[in-house]
């Protein structure tokens, strides 16, 4: 498992630029207004967002798993515990193939549990199954 980092930034260039050297790491993936770094140390996903949100501001966090059970484990946990989430759907969405599940914590930043299977040409989320019928949402959302 390791976190994830979802950024707004006002330059994508910039941004890519400025965690390359930060990190010491190129992004494993870019697409126009996107793009995402695996880095290795500290165990981060690093995800940009070109946007007209505020730069540097939090697009939203994960946690980014290593199997579609984990996801679910996960999303039991959470819903288990009284937190609303959206259940467990396959989607495609900011440019990959996954598992997740959201949850918004008091303050309404937005937490994505997810595995990801593959990736894809695509930014906008589709659901292509749901575990539970139960609503779904998207990273760039």
């Amino acid at each position: 498992m390791r976190l994830q980092l979802a950024l707004n930034v006002a330059d994508l260039d910039e941004a890519v630029d400025f965690y390359t050297r930060m990190f010491g790491v190129g992004p494993a993936k870019t697409k126009p207004g996107y793009a995402n770094f695996a880095i290795e140390q500290p165990p981060l996903k690093l995800v940009l967002f070109e946007s007209d949100a505020t730069p540097g501001s939090i697009n939203h966090l994960g946690v980014e798993t290593d199997s579609t059970a984990e996801v679910t484990a996960a999303e039991s946990r959470l819903a288990d515990s009284g937190l609303d989430t959206t259940g467990v759907d396959d989607t495609v969405c900011c440019y990959a193939e996954k598992t997740e599940t959201w949850v918004s914590g008091p303050d309404g930043t937005r937490w994505e549990w997810y595995v990801k299977h593959g990736d894809a040409e695509q930014a906008d989320n589709e659901i292509l199954a749901s575990h539970a019928a139960t609503g779904a949402t998207c990273c760039a959302s």
